[in-house]
């Protein structure tokens, strides 16, 4: 009797598990997907700190010492013009992340506003906006990148030194074309949702399109919205590699994974741990965002119930 009267009185006093607590059990659940915020949690800090973690200029150069292999003074060694490997990794985590995140910040945003309008709207709207969703699908992506980063490659911005206005640039130009997939996402997931009794009734309580749009649509579709944007975050630090590595990205002496990569080309074959930490540290940052996505894909799946 004492058993029962305890079970129910615990039944009667179990609260409710909270959406973010949900979203965080069934996260953490997924082993390499912890493993891999960790990984980026790394990177993070170490691009945060390396002007006072940084052994080294990364720009300091000592002819004397090129293409020196590890040693107590250089960790990793150094390169073609003696300068310090692991300072240069550092720096360059600061420009490849700082790249990354904003593109997929701004795309993902632009993408879910269109997105919305024209699944919600239909008609004339949805057509002109799907049309010109189209005409840019249909335009070749490498070629359209590299023609854009040539031509916008010498731009510089008032108040911003050569390194961070080399980095706008690429974010500009990326996110020019990074939207796409988030507007198509978002447009899909409206189409649904506009049909959908919550929204007959803020319609009834006098809500205006604008105010559905922002109160109702968008956040009942973005949780995929979640999930392709940390899936894109590694595809752009792939990307903006590229274009460095192409010598149309951001250019030397300024550091980032992906010159770092083109500086090495004349030596791959006789010293190719030089394209191996850059490699390496490309290889690691897409493939944890990758499995960061999958990790968040299971998470926010409303048919998992456990």
């Amino acid at each position: 009797m004492a058993v029962a009267e305890a079970t129910a009185e615990s039944l009667l006093t179990l609260r409710e598990e909270s959406r973010l607590s949900l979203i965080w059990r069934r996260f953490r659940r997924h082993r390499l997907a912890v493993l891999s915020g960790v990984v980026i949690l790394f990177f993070l800090i170490v691009a945060l700190l390396a002007p006072l973690i940084a052994p080294y200029d990364p720009l300091a150069q000592d002819l004397k010492l090129k293409n020196a292999g590890p040693s107590r003074e250089h960790l990793l060694g150094t390169d073609e013009l003696g300068r310090d490997t692991l300072s240069r990794l550092m720096y360059a985590a600061r420009i490849s992340l700082f790249v990354a995140f904003t593109v997929v910040l701004i795309s993902e945003t632009i993408g879910v506003i269109i997105g919305a309008i024209s699944g919600f709207y239909g008609g004339w709207v949805d057509s002109l906006i799907q049309r010109f969703v189209e005409f840019m699908l249909s335009l070749p992506t490498l070629p359209l990148l590299l023609a854009l980063s040539a031509i916008f490659r010498d731009v510089t911005f008032p108040g911003l030194s050569r390194e961070w206005s080399s980095a706008i640039v690429i974010v500009l130009v990326l996110t020019s074309l990074q939207w796409i997939t988030a507007s198509r996402l978002v447009r899909g997931m409206v189409l649904s949702l506009r049909e959908q009794e919550f929204t007959q009734a803020a319609r009834a309580l006098g809500m205006s399109n604008m105010g559905i749009i922002l109160r109702h649509m968008i956040p009942n579709a973005i949780a995929p919205v979640i999930v392709s944007a940390t899936l894109n975050l590694g595809g752009v630090i792939v990307v903006e590699s590229a274009l460095s590595f192409l010598g149309f990205g951001i250019q030397p002496p300024i550091p980032t994974w992906g010159n770092m990569l083109q500086n090495v080309q004349n030596d791959m074959w006789t010293q190719p741990a030089k394209a191996f930490y850059p490699g390496l540290c490309i290889f690691l940052a897409s493939l944890s965002f990758n499995y960061i996505g999958d990790g968040l894909r299971d998470a926010l799946d409303p048919r998992l119930k456990l």
